[in-house]
């Protein structure tokens, strides 16, 4: 017999299993926004942090778009500080 701390227990797998769903289903809407009308930088980023919760490789992704998020809004940033010095 097991004692379910090996698998969380039906709730927590259910718990679980919703939660790559609703990920999944979020990250197919952004994507599907990027060629349809909707804001696809919102809801793509909200799919991948469901997501990261599971999966390493989503994790990954959400932090690499974090990155480049702060790096374009660094570079708004400078064009925007030189732009007002001249």
């Amino acid at each position: 017999m097991t004692d379910g701390h090996r698998t969380g227990g039906p709730l927590r797998q259910g718990w679980r299993a919703i939660r790559l769903v609703v990920g999944f289903v979020v990250l197919a809407v952004g994507l599907a926004m990027l060629v349809l009308p909707g804001p696809a930088i919102v809801v793509i980023p909200m799919g991948l942090a469901i997501l990261a919760t599971e999966f390493v490789w989503a994790r990954r992704l959400l932090e690499r778009m974090k990155a480049g998020a702060q790096s374009i809004r660094s570079s708004l940033r400078d064009r925007a500080h030189r732009k007002g010095k001249n």
